[in-house]
């Protein structure tokens, strides 16, 4: 799923990713909004809060909601670097930002019911998020985005109204199919990451850590199958 590039990649690859990684997503979100208040894997709303906190020239608003903002960045600067320095010349290191994620939601779940690291852990897991959309972004080819919908449904408007222009329906479909499946799998995140909160509270983000080890696990046994079958 991670270890294949450009033209290696193939539907399966992008259909693996998408309902992993956007289960991920969406139960973090969900999760991340009951622990916090704040939405955790995308940053949309943060830059109208920011908008307005300018406006009213609340200080401490603006210096808040900027750091959030710079950390998703960050996140997908430094997962996009690597991908594209050591993870293009070394495969097998191109999960790596990903051991980075799974280290902030063990951090939460972990430290998540002490009120005085709130702030730090909600950065964290803006700056892990930043890490997974760029992650899964660059290795997909932009196919796959998994932290927010936005985009996704727009583009999936768009595809399902040039179906009526078009007569090469293969391609098309399975664009639409991957997309429904990254909506689809986000949701489900979303509802699985609200219900275990509400009843295991920090204690759930040991869920969206597991999908990620599991992720990494599932690559590494499909590089050791390629590896067999190059042989």
């Amino acid at each position: 799923m991670l270890h294949h590039l450009g033209k290696e990649r193939n539907f399966k690859h992008d259909f693996y990713l998408a309902i992993l990684l956007g289960l991920n997503a969406g139960f973090v979100n969900a999760a991340g909004f009951l622990a916090f208040g704040v939405l955790t894997t995308n940053i949309t709303g943060h830059a109208a809060l920011l908008a307005i906190d300018v406006a009213s020239g609340t200080v401490a608003g603006v210096a808040k909601i900027s750091i959030w903002l710079l950390s998703f960045a960050f996140g997908a600067f430094i997962s996009g670097l690597w991908i594209q320095t050591v993870g293009n010349r070394k495969p097998p290191f191109r999960p790596v930002p990903l051991l980075i994620l799974i280290l902030i939601l063990l951090s939460v779940a972990i430290c998540g019911s002490n009120k005085n690291l709130s702030s730090l852990l909600i950065t964290g897991l803006l700056f892990g998020m930043g890490i997974q959309n760029a992650l899964v972004s660059v290795v997909s080819g932009f196919v796959v985005r998994t932290t927010h919908l936005t985009g996704m449904v727009t583009d999936l408007g768009i595809d399902l109204s040039s179906m009526f222009n078009e007569r090469d329906w293969k391609e098309k479909r399975q664009r639409i199919f991957l997309r429904l499946t990254i909506i689809a799998s986000f949701l489900g995140g979303g509802i699985l990451g609200g219900l275990l909160f509400y009843h295991f509270s920090f204690i759930a983000f040991y869920i969206p850590a597991l999908v990620l080890a599991t992720t990494l696990l599932m690559d590494y046994i499909s590089s050791i199958r390629d590896t067999k079958n190059e042989i």
